[in-house]
């Protein structure tokens, strides 16, 4: 066993190696993105990884991998889930043969997602296993050991580790990679994987036997434990057990939660020696509703009598509050943080040289009183641009545009989408747009990575997760042989050619397809793409201030005139916006 200083994900990656799995599939997701990532980054693994277009598709890949008797991982953020719901559903009835685990990273607070479901809920919802973390050793070991239990129970074993497990960074002991001996082999059982109405009455009956056994046994493996030490508990579960260990009174008893179901005869006999009971757990009530069905006459504090929030994360100081609130004693007292002096309001917004940018820049000069539906990725930024008026999950970007166009709208409606995002489910949004006749313009921004999450490989990047050469995807093929008539590719660099373009699908009815393509900027630096720099001459500059609105964080004001900074990536856009000719490539002498 040796002790390494890893990131949460790390370790979670290291846990899976340690479990001999087969095969990891994934799509990228903050905050669960770099356990793939490790993986296919480790030159001695054993096991196969791959980036998949989708998450139902690695769900399903993953799943089937098991049913041939080996063991697999598929990760995915939370709203990825949901996604993957529908053969998440089904697949509890199935069952699984090698061990089967569903990584699904939740995102309190929302750092980097649109909603902060709770991935349990959809454990309980399909009737699973799910196992929660409240510390980076426990998720190396949980992930570890849920391949065991999943092929105890035959069933998928949910995992879900929280921002603050994902992306710390701790002390973890770890084992040794173990390499699979396992052969693939499925054997055919149309009573078990068919699910035809017959056969699905009968599996349903089989889940539900599962149950009373599933909840006995993980206590048993000390996933779910308590201490008593006086008349007022709490129990709490995920990260948020950490932060109760650190602040809580020596004479407060503690029961903790790190899977689920739990088992609610061993909860009603902890919670009958006490005499109030407080639940601390982030997002949803769940443990707090089981709570409630065995307390009896006992008060049970949380969530649902106001005294800790349904939304947001935890942090130590917070629980403190939320437990003194309560009348709960606690041992730390947080002095309260320091006001920081006034800073600038600083917005996100889009890398100098970024051809999304560009591409939103055009949109708005030739659509000025569009719509703009947008979906999930760097392209989101665009809404400082006036680019981005409706955003809701992966790939509704052309539904909802064609649904405007259903509803009659007689604006323009132009949506954008980027690549990873198109492949994802985009493609299905496009061929019912065009199947059922929309009248829209559809930019798909295609910059041949999945930035957001990390660059990582996607179908249009000509590269496995493990970098081996593969066909890239023509999304052009694509688009035309789902019917589209107009789909035209060209650089948003090349803005006077982007704008015609734009110009030419504007004339036309129908759905028009525009493939902005335009490498990454990082990935160029990355890959030691060198553009040279552009200068302001500063004799010619009037001061008018076109290259500044164009919004582009290279270019600054000094002394009324613009200046192009450090930033500047070299991609020569502010010449063309220029009205003047004040800029030009920056000559070393």
């Amino acid at each position: 066993m040796v002790v390494q200083y890893l990131l949460g994900n790390e370790a979670i990656a290291h846990g899976c190696l340690e479990a001999a799995v087969d095969v990891a599939c994934g799509y990228p997701g903050t905050p669960s993105s770099e356990v793939i990532d490790t993986l296919r980054m480790d030159p001695d693994r054993a096991c196969k990884v791959e980036w998949s277009v989708n998450e139902k598709v690695a769900f399903e890949e993953a799943l089937a991998v098991s049913w041939c008797g080996l063991r697999a991982i598929c990760t995915m953020k939370h709203v990825g889930l949901n996604v993957a719901a529908d053969p998440l559903m089904t697949s509890a009835y199935t069952g699984t043969k090698g061990g089967f685990v569903i990584m699904s990273a939740d995102d309190p607070y929302a750092h980097s997602s649109q909603n902060e479901q709770d991935s349990r809920c959809y454990a309980k919802f399909a009737r699973i296993p799910c196992l929660d973390p409240s510390t980076l050793q426990e998720a190396h070991d949980m992930v570890r050991d849920a391949f065991a239990l999943s092929e105890e129970f035959s069933l998928p074993v949910m995992f879900r580790p929280t921002t603050r497990i994902c992306h710390s960074k701790s002390d973890v002991n770890l084992g040794d990679v173990v390499v699979s001996e396992r052969t693939a082999s499925f054997e055919k059982n149309a009573r078990q994987y068919v699910v035809i109405p017959a056969h699905t009455r009968i599996l349903h009956q089989k889940l539900n036997k599962k149950q009373h056994a599933l909840k006995k046994r993980l206590v048993e493996l000390g996933y779910n434990r308590y201490e008593v030490k006086g008349k007022k508990a709490v129990i709490c579960g995920g990260v948020g057990a950490s932060y109760v260990r650190e602040v809580i009174g020596p004479d407060v008893s503690v029961a903790i939660i790190g899977a689920y179901p739990i088992d609610e005869d061993w909860l009603r006999e902890f919670i009958s020696h006490h005499k109030e009971v407080m639940v601390i757990e982030e997002l949803s009530p769940v443990i707090e509703e089981v709570a409630r069905q065995v307390s009896g006459t006992i008060p049970v504090f949380g969530k649902m009598t106001g005294h800790v929030p349904y939304e947001g994360e935890l942090a130590p100081d917070r629980v403190a509050g939320y437990l003194k609130a309560a009348g709960f004693a606690v041992s730390v007292t947080y002095q309260p943080a320091a006001t920081p002096a006034a800073l600038p309001v600083r917005p996100p917004i889009l890398c100098a040289g970024c051809m999304h940018r560009t591409a939103m820049y055009a949109m708005k000069k030739v659509f000025r009183d569009a719509i703009f539906p947008s979906d999930i990725g760097c392209y989101t930024l665009g809404i400082q641009l006036g680019t981005v008026d409706t955003t809701i999950c992966m790939g509704a970007s052309i539904t909802v545009a064609s649904g405007m166009s259903l509803a009659g709208e007689k604006r323009d409606i132009v949506c954008t989408i980027g690549d990873s995002t198109f492949l994802h489910t985009g493609i299905q949004g496009l061929i019912n747009a065009i199947y059922n006749g929309a009248n829209i313009t559809v930019v798909i921004l295609d910059n041949r990575i999945t930035a957001m999450t990390g660059h990582q490989p996607n179908p249009t990047t000509g590269l496995t997760a493990c970098g081996v050469a593969t066909p890239a995807v023509s999304i052009e093929a694509i688009c035309r042989a789902s019917g589209a008539t107009f789909v035209e590719t060209v650089s948003p660099n090349d803005l006077v050619t982007f704008i015609d373009v734009l110009k030419a699908a504007k004339a036309l009815p129908g759905v028009k397809v525009i493939i902005a393509r335009q490498p990454c900027v990082i990935s160029e630096k990355r890959s030691r793409v060198v553009r040279g720099r552009y200068t302001v001459y500063q004799d010619r500059c009037i001061g008018c201030k076109a290259c500044i609105k164009f919004g582009c964080p290279a270019i600054e004001l000094k002394g009324g005139l613009a200046s192009i900074t450090d930033l500047c990536s070299g991609c020569g856009v502010c010449v063309q916006i220029c009205p003047v000719g004040a800029i030009g490539r920056e000559v070393k002498e």
